[in-house]
């Protein structure tokens, strides 16, 4: 298949269980939905919604080579899902570790030098992805601990213009930020290999 007015072939669209079906994977085997993962509360269930968009965005790069990852698939945006990696690393690093635990750690991308350098560095180079795979998880991990730490999710804290900020709005912000994201990553995914699915 090609676009029209396009000479480069487009992947057939596809998903895990087969043409009738729109899902991405059968639901249970899906670790977004594996038991324990029933909510109740306020905490748990932002915690469980953000647990999911997590999970999400790391499906929808599984099973891909670095060339893959890298692939700016959707001209001409500048995104890929190694972009969408690395611009979530520094995004949780902003908002966990430094934003809420005050801690002195410049971003791990973002650059006054470099415009968009989360997505510019996204090269195909294996080195790249899991230095971009390890630096997320690893801002993730501070992220829950920072989180399970936290018995307040009223607790305040002091953004660069002055205001404040609470714990239980930054992990909103996030929920969305996710969101957002994971909706570029269905049509990132789907441009690269065809896969479709929730």
């Amino acid at each position: 298949m090609t676009e029209p007015n396009s000479t480069e072939e487009l992947p057939e669209r596809w998903n895990a269980l087969g043409p009738d079906s729109s899902m991405w994977m059968d639901v249970k085997e899906d670790p977004r939905f594996t038991e324990g993962t029933d909510v109740d509360g306020e905490r748990d269930t932002m915690l469980g919604y953000l647990r999911g968009y997590r999970l999400t965005l790391e499906m929808k790069c599984e099973g891909l080579d670095a060339e893959q990852l890298a692939r700016r698939s959707v001209p001409p945006s500048t995104m890929s899902l190694l972009g969408l990696v690395r611009h979530m690393a520094d995004v949780e690093r902003n908002w966990f570790r430094r934003v809420m635990a005050q801690t002195d750690a410049p971003p791990l991308y973002w650059s006054d030098d470099i415009p968009d350098a989360d997505w510019a560095g996204a090269t195909a180079d294996p080195a790249v992805v899991a230095e971009a795979w390890l630096a997320w998880r690893d801002e993730i991990a501070f992220a829950n601990e920072y989180i399970a730490a936290t018995d307040d999710l009223g607790v305040r804290s002091p953004m660069p213009d002055g205001s404040t900020v609470a714990l239980r709005d930054v992990i909103i912000h996030m929920i969305e930020e996710y969101a957002r994201h994971c909706g570029h990553a269905d049509l990132l995914r789907e441009r690269i290999d065809g896969r479709v699915g929730q």
